[in-house]
């Protein structure tokens, strides 16, 4: 506790005593009451911990992309020229159908349907990509 002092204080000190006193207790209740936002507290860790998992999601989206390309040049090296070229075949003819039925669709279709194309388009790629697999596949007798 403050010893008194042992000359008596005039009023203006007395003021100024009570005013800094006053000003310490209200900093000491703001930190009692930041101290007492549960809430607010939470609030601030989940922001942090929301930074933390996107700066590591980035980076393990980089890391997993990189194993991907590496993944992608070893297979390319290891497949043969013949199933190389069986694939870039078969891609220009789903190109191709694709670019045909685009062209009925547009001709053909009615207004009602057309209004929701995309669904169709990705069903008819979706259908023309399974075709041309069957097709491979029981031309070749095996599943590639």
């Amino acid at each position: 506790m403050n010893q008194p002092d042992k000359h008596t204080a005039g009023p203006g000190e007395l003021r100024a005593k009570v005013e800094q006193t006053r000003q310490d207790l209200g900093e000491t209740v703001e930190a009692l009451a930041a101290k007492a936002d549960v809430k607010g507290r939470a609030q601030d860790k989940a922001v942090a911990i929301k930074g933390q998992t996107a700066t590591k999601a980035a980076e393990l989206g980089g890391q997993a992309m990189a194993k991907a390309t590496e993944a992608a040049h070893v297979l390319q090296d290891k497949v043969p020229d013949q199933v190389k070229e069986k694939a870039a075949a078969a891609t220009g003819q789903v190109k191709a159908a694709a670019g045909q039925a685009t062209e009925v669709w547009q001709d053909k279709a009615p207004e009602q349907v057309r209004s929701r194309r995309t669904a169709f388009l990705a069903g008819g790629a979706t259908l023309v990509v399974a075709y041309v697999l069957v097709r491979r596949r029981r031309k070749h007798g095996s599943a590639v």
